[in-house]
């Protein structure tokens, strides 16, 4: 079921915490045909849960402290990229070659955000990025790929532009999806892999003291993630007081607006993984947590496996997150939220007259990305008793699973009381001051009694940070 109980279970939790739970219930928070409110307040929930318990762990024989779930706040967060403004300004979520297409047989979707997967996507359609009118993506350039598409299959569209390293994914139903080898081999998965890697011996984690309880203060969190779920798990991380210092290759910059959303109480630096191996082996020498986000395999070579990590850092926790999933046909291709709704059927089950259709958020990166948070979480508490290097992975695509998988009703254990309809974010953003320009965004749903309710610092201008421990 979409509920806080599947979610705690599946991270390992003891069912009778979930009694610490209330439920702020809006109408109107992120409607949509499918469970989307539901699979966010879960994710949220079983998150916030997590850290009260690692809160008590760490504060001495304590009650796990109670937790607040406000359909309000979780909804506002949901679409905080899209409630970003920078000195004023709003980001553009998609470029203009990130959309829906019209192929001779349907639809297909493509994902070209990134100057190079624009290049890629240009290429792969025979049309050299030089060649095309309006290099940024201008009208002329939308109409060449518009008829460069319309004559063929959503299907070879899929293939040709994978085959170029670019992203592009074929419109399928809920039932061609479940005949997909890629969707069997998802749904065998738990929707929380939690793999103990070893015998470490238990974390000793300092004890907590002053007004605010701070669940991961002390923990070092080397972030290398991309777009949006593992950015969103560590930006949760951070927000609970770990040093997060996010790793980016220098030849490709992350997204202004995505950085001055998703990397608040981060600290980032550009480092090339091929020359600074010496920087890259110092940083993992003291770290407690490494979150990948790249596709999988793509880290392995600089010795950054789970296998590799934990014998190099015994104790270390390993977070992964992926499109696809790391196995499987699909297990190596690139994806983003909108094409994983695209191939799972989300798209159809949105859609209208015809037309495919999307979630109200990009609910498949931010569900995933605090049920990431949430396992990171519960590895360090695990850990605290048992001891083990842990692995935990996550894929976007068994989120998906999981939302197009239930309906039903909220469990018991979770006490809910009545909230005012719910009638935009307004009472759920705030501003602050920062050194890439007066920032309006959306606050944290993660909150516990005790708890923070804001970051230590805002973001600051990308790559400018050193690739150190602050």
């Amino acid at each position: 079921m979409t509920d806080i109980p599947f979610a705690w279970s599946a991270l390992g939790g003891d069912p009778g915490l979930v009694e610490r739970i209330t439920l702020v219930e809006r109408e109107g928070a992120l409607t949509a045909r499918l469970p989307v409110r539901d699979l966010a307040r879960a994710c949220v929930g079983a998150c916030s849960l997590a850290a009260a318990e690692l809160a008590a762990r760490r504060t001495g024989p304590a009650e796990v402290p109670a937790v607040r779930v406000d359909d309000g706040a979780v909804a506002a967060a949901f679409a905080s990229e899209r409630h970003l403004l920078v000195d004023g300004r709003a980001p553009v979520s998609f470029a203009p070659l990130s959309r829906f297409w019209r192929t001779a047989d349907g639809w297909v979707r493509t994902h070209a955000n990134y100057p190079h997967h624009r290049a890629r996507l240009l290429t792969a359609l025979g049309l050299p990025p030089g060649a095309v009118e309006g290099e940024d993506g201008t009208a002329a350039a939308v109409a060449a790929v518009e008829a460069a598409l319309a004559g063929r299959s959503a299907l070879d569209v899929e293939e040709t532009v994978y085959a170029a390293g670019g992203l592009a994914v074929a419109l399928r139903t809920p039932e061609e999806w479940a005949a997909h080898p890629q969707a069997a081999e998802v749904a065998a998965r738990p929707l929380v892999e939690r793999i103990r890697l070893d015998t470490a011996r238990a974390r000793v984690l300092a004890p907590l003291d002053g007004p605010v309880t701070l669940p991961a203060a002390g923990l070092r969190v080397l972030d290398l993630t991309r777009v949006l779920a593992g950015p969103v798990a560590t930006r949760t991380l951070a927000l609970l007081g770990a040093d997060v210092l996010r790793l980016d290759p220098p030849h490709l910059p992350e997204l202004a607006d995505q950085h001055a959303d998703t990397d608040f109480g981060k600290r980032s630096a550009a480092l090339d993984l091929t020359t600074g191996r010496a920087v890259l082996e110092s940083l993992l020498a003291d770290a407690d947590v490494v979150v990948t986000g790249y596709r999988p395999g793509t880290l392995d070579r600089f010795g950054l496996s789970p296998e590799a990590l934990a014998e190099r850092r015994p104790g270390l926790v390993v977070a992964q997150v992926s499109a696809w999933g790391g196995y499987g046909p699909w297990g190596g291709r690139r994806g983003f939220d909108s094409l994983v709704q695209v191939a799972t059927g989300i798209a159809v089950a949105e859609g209208t007259d015809g037309q495919p259709g999307a979630l109200p958020a990009q609910a498949l990166d931010h569900g995933t990305g605090y049920l990431l948070a949430a396992a990171v979480l519960r590895a360090l508490t695990e850990q605290s008793h048992e001891g083990g290097s842990r692995l935990v992975r996550l894929a976007l695509a068994r989120t998906a699973g999981w939302l197009t998988g239930s309906a039903g009703p909220r469990a018991d254990g979770v006490r809910s009381e009545p909230g005012a309809p719910y009638e935009g974010p307004g009472p759920w953003l705030d501003e602050t001051d920062s050194r890439i320009g007066r920032l309006r965004r959306a606050g944290s749903p993660v909150a516990f009694t005790g708890g923070p309710t804001d970051w230590a610092r805002p973001p600051g201008p990308w790559g400018t940070d050193e690739a150190r421990w602050s």
